[in-house]
């Protein structure tokens, strides 16, 4: 059977995997699986070589204690590779270590296509070079990155965003309010904290100090907060003292289900910066977006980044449609305004939906589901 290996390092990557293979098997029968992913990708029968929560690591302090595991995870990635010999590579987001793994399997001969630009165009754009000898072809989620790699001489397809396939806007509200004994007078909003430990531990107390202040103007408050598979003992512990008893959903469904009762009730959403924005934009949640890391790792940042804005809903939009807290101003006092805002004011709500949309219109390709369209490129990668 004509094998294909993939590479996920973390949850949405390992949901964008299991889509591609059910996308490929469906193409392809004879297809054959391999890799490294986590549960989704297991539920379509993709053994992981080895737990990829090892991989959920963000920001160049934070990586550096684990830097010798994670060249041994590497080591044994490129053995596995050159043993079994697939038909093509594909390495899903997660650049730090999925980059690396291209550049030292390239040689073997398989082509190596890489699912999620990285985000080159945003900081240090010189680096773009450097991926010529990494990778065959990049499958691109954003409409003004083909562009930018194709430039640099590197094959590109823009395949849209998947997001657009993720059911963010079709959760049942009230099936989620009863299963959750949510009372009539009850304001629930979303709080999605990031699916990396260091993340979490950054923005849990941010975070909850924010809600405790907004509790303070809104009685009913209820933070729903979205709990991911590496860090659900973390998001449990922190959450332990906010205020309104705050409900946790683990699952795609009831995070789904959450989605719709939120935006039914006219709540908001607390959001770690990310595709998570995009989500919201989706099921049409008015939101704020904010990111703290390391102090050093935020200096260094500063002094690369080349673009205007930290959420993807605002790049798309070209202007500021979702209100941005980063860093020194990831402040517990301007969390909950910006929270606040849009559940006080219909206006101010009405002109974030209106910009998401705006913004999501420029997600799609030109033809097909994100899943199918990669699906097609890969293919064409075989021959």
């Amino acid at each position: 059977m004509t094998l294909v290996y993939i590479v996920a390092g973390e949850a949405s990557g390992d949901v964008l995997g299991a889509r591609l293979v059910a996308a490929l098997r469906a193409k392809r029968p004879d297809l054959d699986f391999a890799g490294i992913g986590g549960p989704r990708m297991a539920e379509q029968g993709v053994a992981s070589l080895f737990d990829y929560r090892e991989l959920a690591l963000m920001g160049l302090l934070e990586v550096l204690p684990k830097i010798f595991r994670l060249k041994r995870l590497l080591a044994d990635a490129a053995a596995d590779i050159a043993t079994r010999r697939p038909a093509v590579v594909v390495t899903i987001d997660s650049p730090g270590f999925t980059l690396r793994l291209a550049e030292m399997v390239r040689p073997f001969g398989q082509p190596v296509v890489h699912y999620v630009a990285p985000q080159v165009w945003a900081w240090r754009p010189g680096r773009v070079f450097k991926l010529k000898r990494k990778v065959d072809r990049i499958l691109c989620l954003l409409p003004f990155e083909p562009i930018f790699f194709e430039a640099a001489g590197i094959p590109v397809t823009f395949v849209g965003h998947p997001v657009l396939e993720s059911g963010a806007d079709a959760g049942d509200a009230a099936a989620f309010r009863a299963r959750h004994a949510l009372a009539e007078g009850d304001r629930p909003v979303i709080v999605m904290p990031g699916s990396r430990r260091m993340e979490v531990s950054r923005l849990l107390p941010v975070f909850g100090a924010g809600l405790h202040l907004a509790a303070q103007r809104m009685p009913g408050l209820r933070p729903v907060v979205a709990v991911g598979p590496i860090v659900a003992d973390a998001v449990r512990a922190g959450v332990a003292d906010w205020p309104g008893a705050p409900i946790l959903v683990d699952g795609l469904a009831d995070k789904h289900d959450a989605f719709a009762a939120v935006a039914q009730s006219g709540g908001a959403g607390l959001i770690k910066s990310g595709t998570s924005s995009l989500e919201m934009a989706v099921a049409g949640i008015p939101h704020v977006v904010a990111y703290r890391v390391n102090p050093i790792t935020a200096a260094i940042v500063r002094r690369l980044v080349k673009v205007p804005h930290a959420s993807l809903v605002n790049l798309l939009a070209e202007r500021e449609v979702v209100p941005e807290r980063i860093q020194d101003d990831c402040t517990p006092e301007a969390l909950a305004e910006a929270l606040l805002r849009p559940m006080l004011d219909p206006q101010a709500a009405a002109m974030q939906r209106a910009g998401f949309a705006e913004a999501l219109a420029k997600l799609r390709a030109p033809e097909g589901l994100p899943s199918v369209a990669a699906a097609e490129a890969v293919l064409g990668t075989l021959g």
